[in-house]
């Protein structure tokens, strides 16, 4: 089975005109409470589901089904952009009076039968349409971003560094083709290590793959957000970032996972599949 996911969904932009109210930045303080919201502020983190209720109070449990990937929203030069849905969502945003204020929304059309992801895209694309008021506060060193919908529902989100801020530069975009299973590869301090096997790809302005793809090599590091899982073949899209001061016998580069393009399943061709990724021509 094979899944591609549209590569650039979010690339067409909805036009809005800017209304003189829309609000500049402004950096929340510690342990401060209904601070001014600023895209500069909400581009700083990215932002998990903490809390969510309904109108009468009660909490909808559904939002929470998969905690280790949790309802995010991510906030980047004037687009909202929404993970762990069903699909990949996303549309240009202002925030005006204390307002989000979403543009018409695109998204992948990927099938989904999980109802965890079914029941967080139902949700969040309703209180993204209703205009929701924004509220920012700190609750010691981690700031909450509050979402409440014109229905009442109300969702609570806790701030997580992103890796720009962490790393301190903006990153490189790249295309990783990664195959099932892990190979043998050599690290000085770590006896056994195995690796990924990737190679980088490229694609033009329409999404399509072109030029010749690099060569097969070990990934002697990790891919932060990313899970190897055993007969699947992924292709990534990935940020690269350089690291100012990386540890001694580390790399100086680190890579986040941006989006999983493209996933097929691949048969096992032997028992030792899971470990040793096969070889290809």
């Amino acid at each position: 089975m094979k899944i591609c996911l549209l590569l650039f969904p979010l690339a067409l932009t909805a036009c809005m005109a800017v209304p003189a109210s829309t609000t500049r930045a402004t950096t929340p303080t510690a342990n401060s409470s209904n601070a001014q919201v600023s895209p500069d502020t909400l581009a700083r983190y990215d932002w998990q589901l903490h809390d969510a209720v309904d109108s009468s109070g009660k909490r909808l449990d559904a939002l929470f089904g998969l905690p280790d990937k949790p309802l995010q929203l991510d906030f980047a030069e004037g687009r909202i952009h929404v993970q762990n849905a069903c699909n990949g969502i996303g549309g240009s945003y202002l925030i005006v009076d204390g307002h989000l204020q979403v543009a018409p929304m695109m998204h992948t059309m990927m099938a989904c039968h999980d109802q965890t992801l079914m029941q967080r895209q139902s949700v969040i694309t309703t209180v993204l349409r209703s205009k929701p008021m924004l509220t920012l506060s700190m609750t010691g060193n981690t700031p909450q971003l509050t979402l409440v919908a014109d229905d009442g529902h109300l969702l609570t989100f806790s701030g997580v560094v992103t890796a720009e801020t962490r790393y301190g530069n903006a990153g490189e975009t790249v295309f990783l083709e990664v195959e099932p299973g892990t190979i043998p590869c050599q690290h000085p301090l770590i006896p056994n290590q195995t690796c990924l096997r990737v190679r980088e790809i490229h694609y033009d302005a329409h999404g399509l793959r072109s030029g010749q793809p690099g060569p097969w090599q070990p990934l002697q590091q990790t891919i932060e957000g990313y899970v190897q899982q055993p007969d699947t073949r992924n292709v990534l899209r990935v940020k690269r970032y350089t690291m100012k001061q990386p540890p001694a016998d580390a790399p100086s580069t680190a890579y986040v996972l941006d989006m999983v393009v493209e996933t097929e399943m691949v048969k096992a061709s032997n028992s030792n599949a899971g470990n040793v990724a096969p070889t290809h021509p």
